[in-house]
């Protein structure tokens, strides 16, 4: 299944090595990353797949926000398609 992560936060360093280190370790390979810093604020969208973790999708849904909790960051996760009937205009 392809699912949508969005990061959100103060900017400080080493958020994306703590999301992209936790995601390996899970055996979720990231499609495609992208990050922006606007005045401080971090944000970053990644595709991702998650076919071949142990973990239910709601599993992974609720370790990335604990693991967003410990790293002073939001993180959520949502499968591709309610992702984008979400946001068709």
């Amino acid at each position: 299944m392809t699912g949508i992560i969005t990061v959100l936060g103060k900017d400080k360093v080493g958020i994306i090595a703590k999301v992209t280190s936790y995601l390996a370790e899970v055996s979720v390979n990231v499609l495609d990353i992208s990050q922006t810093i606007t005045q401080g604020n971090f944000h970053m969208l990644m595709i991702v797949d998650t076919d071949k973790t142990i973990y239910k999708f709601e599993q992974l849904q609720d370790s990335l926000e604990e693991l967003g909790a410990n790293i002073g960051v939001i993180i959520t996760l949502q499968n591709e398609e309610i992702f984008n009937a979400m946001h068709r205009i």
